[in-house]
């Protein structure tokens, strides 16, 4: 807290304040000394007064205030969620920090064992959207004999009255939603439990299953549909033409009354459909059409730059797997699942179409609208694009800081696109020593920059060339939020450092409607003899080439960090040199997926991360590789607690203590080695569990990381914590007399 360090001095009389100017301010100096002592501890003083409370409290005294109502601390967040703390990552903190869980703690006591309360838990402990299933009145039961001599119907109806209710053919709404958590078929009991290691059961008598929603609805806010034939009668949601399934926007759940001065009210009901961020099929949408079209709500379409979107009553919901449904007149066919859009071809739009929908992923990385951290930008240096700004083409405001560079000396520039377009340009960029040059994507934008094929005698890409002499140091590129297909980037000359964040480079440069890459073989970033720094944070791309001349330069340094490394299959080269030699490039790699092989000239680290194909580093006695998966057979500097490693030294141990044949081990267990392979959900980017890994995948990999989280790109998202968490809140606040287990949605 800033105060008048002469507060104390001016206090005093007037005649001792002159006399102790007289004497050259000795006093005012002491007075100054002690007023700063004041301030500590009145400081103090105002701080214990905001400890009294857990939402202003410091971090130190959440425990403490914890103790006084009973809170039982959950693991994990003293060696994770701590050190993030302290380390500024305040995402990491929030999930983990049991701030909000200790403030909670008293309501959450007084609903103990009811089964709205398990859902809020799933909220609050480990920040999951989640349904809970009480399985016990969904079982069928059998009635005696003797009831069968009256009216059928009457038996028929008391057969239902305790259980769930028999399948209708009729009612395919119903049908579709078996399985699923809100699935209301009566079933037969199972014996397994459904807290079983091996195989668990879902229905009997005191089983509650917890349904967890892992995925996250992402917008794509009024941003271009891509037409797919010369009609212009088609469209996909994606503007990358793939068949990207649609999501629900979630609506928060109603509360019950002021429950004391507690900061959680529990939920007055079960999260539903609208509720989850579940995907929307055709008889959802067919049956409640208004509750998921319209602006504010899951999607919305518009037409030739009409300002209202197209009405309710013209939207027909229909299978368009293979375009057969032909829309009469003046009707917008939509097929939620694949999402796809179909008008008829006598008034097919003529100016384009504008979506606003939701796709699922795991979590904020690569291009999208999702809060990123960017600073502010000098008005001066700032050029916008955009409907309404200065300029609506990328090359405008390039050409223009060129300009304004060579006439008042302006080094760095940021050039932001300010809403979620396509852009298809010829463009390429120079930057020479001193310079910095950003081109982003303003906050709650993803534009999509389509590289198309606009030289007939070399392939397209977005070139990035570093000028002015290779002794001096070179500039700074910047690319922030972007989504790039139809080819990659070519980086050459003398360039400082080119930083790729919070981007998604397609890989395979493009995807066709089933999410196959278009070219597999395609780069997504080419470094042609530079002497660029690449740093890859949070981003999705493709295959990284490097050619380089190994006797006039240094090997280019590589990092990445927090991202997918995708070459679309494990046998292509997802870093390497042209012919796949080894690539002159030191890499370091931090909670990252390679899904390719890597030939490097070195592997400075490797930590937390996924190598799905043969790693092969001409520099062996240089680095570490720390904590992350390397298939058998890789050449890699030395390791350390890495998978398959661990399982086979365990077997070569259990071989010396006698419990297993030592001849079988002179080649490899192949069980314990395809055992703890990753296991992807999906391993095609535009799929919605795109590099996330399966349930089934072995828990040295699910939990191979050095705090225990997962390997690979999705490390920060802490999950086998917070399941650690939620089943610990589970066991304590489930109803008494019952089992609890978690199911995973997506």
């Amino acid at each position: 807290m800033s105060r008048d360090p002469d507060r104390l001095f001016n206090l005093l009389p007037q005649h001792v304040r002159r006399r102790d100017a007289e004497a050259g301010g000795p006093l005012r100096a002491l007075l100054a000394v002690l007023g700063e002592q004041v301030d500590v501890v009145a400081t103090s003083i105002e701080d214990l007064y905001d400890d009294w409370f857990i939402e202003t409290c410091a971090h130190w005294a959440v425990p403490y205030i914890g103790d006084l109502v009973g809170y039982r601390a959950l693991r994990g967040y003293d060696d994770t969620g701590g050190a993030a703390a302290k380390a500024g990552d305040l995402g990491v903190a929030t999930r983990l920090s049991p701030r909000r869980d200790v403030a909670a703690t008293v309501a959450l006591r007084q609903s103990k064992g009811t089964l709205a309360l398990l859902g809020d838990i799933a909220a609050l402990t480990a920040d999951w959207p989640a349904r809970p299933v009480e399985f016990g009145p969904l079982l069928a039961g059998t009635q005696p004999v003797r009831l069968f001599s009256g009216d059928a119907a009457a038996v028929r109806r008391r057969a239902l009255a305790a259980g769930g209710r028999l399948a209708d053919l009729r009612q395919g709404a119903l049908l579709d939603l078996i399985g699923s958590p809100f699935d209301q078929i009566a079933r037969t009991a199972e014996m397994p439990r459904i807290s079983s290691a091996r195989r668990r059961g879902r229905y009997g008598l005191a089983e509650i299953g917890l349904f967890v929603w892992r995925l996250k609805p992402y917008a794509v806010t009024y941003a271009p549909a891509l037409g797919i034939d010369r009609a212009r009668n088609h469209f996909t949601f994606s503007v990358l033409g793939a068949s990207t399934p649609l999501v629900t926007s979630p609506l928060p759940l109603p509360l019950m009354g002021q429950t004391g001065t507690s900061a959680y009210h529990p939920s007055a009901q079960l999260a539903g459909q609208d509720n989850v961020p579940d995907f929307i099929t055709r008889r959802m949408l067919a049956g409640r059409l208004a509750d998921y079209y319209g602006p504010g709500k899951s999607f919305a379409i518009w037409r030739d730059e009409h300002r209202d979107p197209v009405p309710l009553a013209a939207i027909v919901v229909a299978d368009l797997s293979d375009w057969a449904y032909q829309p009469r007149q003046h009707q917008v066919v939509v097929d939620p699942e694949l999402g796809r859009i179909a008008f008829g071809a006598d008034h097919a739009p003529a100016h384009g179409v504008r979506v606003t929908c939701h796709y699922a992923f795991s979590a904020d990385m690569g291009g999208g609208e999702y809060p990123r951290n960017l600073a502010a930008a000098p008005v001066s240096q700032s050029y916008q694009v955009g409907p309404g700004q200065r300029f609506e083409r990328i090359n405008q405001a390039y050409d223009q800081w060129r300009q304004d560079n060579a006439e008042g000396g302006q080094p760095e520039a940021v050039i932001e696109i300010t809403r979620s377009l396509a852009y298809e340009e010829a463009i390429e960029f120079a930057v020479g020593p001193g310079e910095r040059l950003e081109l982003r994507a303003a906050d709650g934008a993803r534009p999509a920059l389509r590289l198309l094929d606009w030289n007939a005698d070399r392939p397209d890409a977005l070139l990035i060339r570093g000028t002015g002499p290779a002794d001096q140091p070179g500039g700074q590129v910047v690319l922030d939020g972007l989504l790039i297909n139809g080819g990659g980037l070519n980086v050459s000359g003398p360039l400082g450092s080119l930083v790729i964040r919070h981007c998604t480079l397609v890989p395979g440069w493009s995807i066709e409607r089933h999410c196959h890459p278009v070219h597999p073989e395609g780069p997504s970033i080419v470094l042609e003899r530079t002497t660029a720094c690449l740093q890859i944070e949070h981003s999705v791309l493709g295959a990284i080439l490097v050619i380089a001349d190994e006797v006039a330069a240094d090997p280019v340094p590589i990092h990445v960090a927090d991202s997918i490394l995708d070459a679309t299959a494990p046998d292509r080269a997802a870093l390497s040199a042209p012919d796949g030699q080894h690539a002159y490039a030191v890499l370091h790699s931090h909670r990252s997926s390679v899904i390719g092989e890597v030939h490097a000239h070195a592997i400075q680290i490797a930590s937390d991360s996924i190598f799905d194909g043969r790693v092969n580093a001409a520099r062996r006695g240089v680095g570490c590789l720390r904590f992350s998966y390397v298939p058998s057979g890789s050449r890699t500097p030395s390791r350390y607690q890495c998978q398959p490693d661990q399982v086979l030294a365990a077997s070569r141990g259990e071989a010396e203590y006698g419990e297993r044949d030592p001849a079988g081990l002179r080649t490899p267990p192949e069980a314990a080695v395809s055992r703890v392979r990753p296991v992807f959900t999906s391993v095609r980017y535009g799929t919605p569990g795109y590099g996330q890994l399966a349930i089934g995948c072995a828990t040295e990999v699910s939990r191979g990381a050095e705090d225990g989280a997962e390997m690979g790109a999705f490390h920060d998202l802490f999950q086998p914590q917070r399941e650690d968490n939620l089943m610990t809140r589970l066991a304590e606040f489930s109803p008494a007399g019952t089992d609890a287990g978690i199911y995973y949605v997506t």
